[in-house]
């Protein structure tokens, strides 16, 4: 039996501020200055960027099980919920695809891989898995994944190389795509939301959700603290040294990079819950609520709103390289003019955010 939790404060800051960097990351003021950390790896390796999607797929599989359970245990019929669970998938999709059209809607150049597309699948694959399985299959369903993924990219050579490749745009991963994946690609012969990618992506989803079985245990709430920071910790180990091998890389998604973000982000979540659920120091969660209670939502205006402080020109020049630049010439170094651009931009998108929240609409998408 699961224990009936009150709605964690942690979960919802951690989605908010997860989000909001999303944002900072995807929209720096300049693209030619960003400081390192704020980049994502060229390769191999793993910045803070590159923890940001496996972070929010995390959070995810997480909020899929508190969801669920609810209803479940509120007797919601199963065939309804699968139809809930296929058309908001459907709905996320649209509003990526719909994002990936703007502004132009040339549907001859058009991308069908993205952001909230893969959000779409790991919850559509992850929502049905709640349904079916428990957490031990859940386990073995996720071990066996990334078992297979690693054999196979380091097992199958490449087709056309003769040879087993790792590199950008030579690698099974970008031929599969190559193959069979229409419409253009985010690096015109690779991108990084893949055919084959999104089944480890799908893994991260299944680590929240492991998370979230834990959270609704009947165990005392330190120790699923204890337990969460534990898994958290030889996840994030058991990744490092499995990268020695199977190189941690977010393009690829490969295994290695599944476990350490995903320990990393049990760790967060576990120290969230620790000071915030816990301790009671909700000093400074309220932004990350806020932004969270309408995160999709407030991820797709980021979008819409670039098209005029990014995109739109006035007299020639975009409004983010003329602040930049204005903020140079005052003296202020290139990063640190980029990164208060951008941060202005989030503040822009907090307002919206805090009307939503302020008059309690919550939008589902």
């Amino acid at each position: 039996m699961k224990a009936q939790l009150p709605r964690l404060i942690s979960l919802d800051a951690l989605r908010g501020f997860t989000i909001a960097l999303m944002i900072v990351v995807n929209y720096p003021g300049s693209e030619d200055s960003v400081f390192f950390t704020l980049r994502h790896s060229l390769w191999n390796g793993l910045s803070l960027t590159d923890q940001v999607a496996p972070f929010f797929l995390f959070i995810v599989g997480v909020s899929i099980v508190f969801a669920f359970s609810k209803r479940l245990d509120n007797g919601s019929p199963r065939s309804g919920l699968y139809r809930r669970i296929i058309f908001r998938s459907l709905k996320i999709y649209a509003v990526g695809m719909f994002l990936n059209l703007m502004p132009a809607f040339d549907f001859h150049t058009i991308r069908w891989t993205g952001t909230l597309q893969r959000i779409a699948f790991v919850y559509l694959a992850c929502a049905i898995l709640f349904l079916n399985t428990n957490w031990k299959q859940q386990v073995w369903i996720a071990a066996a994944g990334l078992i297979a993924y690693w054999l196979a990219l380091t097992c199958i050579p490449t087709p056309g190389a003769g040879k087993v490749m790792l590199e950008p745009g030579i690698n099974i991963v970008a031929w599969i795509d190559n193959k069979f994946l229409p419409g253009r690609m985010w690096r015109g012969t690779w991108d990084p939301e893949s055919i084959l990618t999104t089944a480890t992506a799908i893994i991260s989803g299944i680590t929240g959700m492991l998370a979230g079985r834990l959270m609704q245990s009947n165990y005392s709430s330190n120790e699923k603290v204890n337990y969460l920071m534990t898994a958290g910790l030889l996840s994030s180990i058991t990744g490092y040294f499995w990268g020695l091998i199977f190189p941690v890389n977010e393009n690829l998604w490969t295994s290695s990079f599944v476990l350490v973000t995903s320990g990393f982000a049990a760790l967060l979540f576990g120290a969230f819950y620790f000071l915030v659920d816990i301790k009671g120091h909700t000093q400074g969660t309220r932004p990350g609520i806020i932004f969270g209670s309408n995160a999709i939502t407030i991820y797709v205006l980021a979008d819409v709103w670039a098209l005029f402080f990014y995109e739109a020109k006035f007299n020639g020049v975009t409004l983010n390289d003329r602040a930049v630049q204005g903020m140079i010439h005052a003296g202020l170094p290139p990063e640190l003019a980029s990164l208060l651009y951008v941060l202005f931009f989030l503040c822009i998108n907090f307002i919206p955010a805090w009307i939503l929240y302020r008059k309690k609409i919550f939008i589902k998408l």
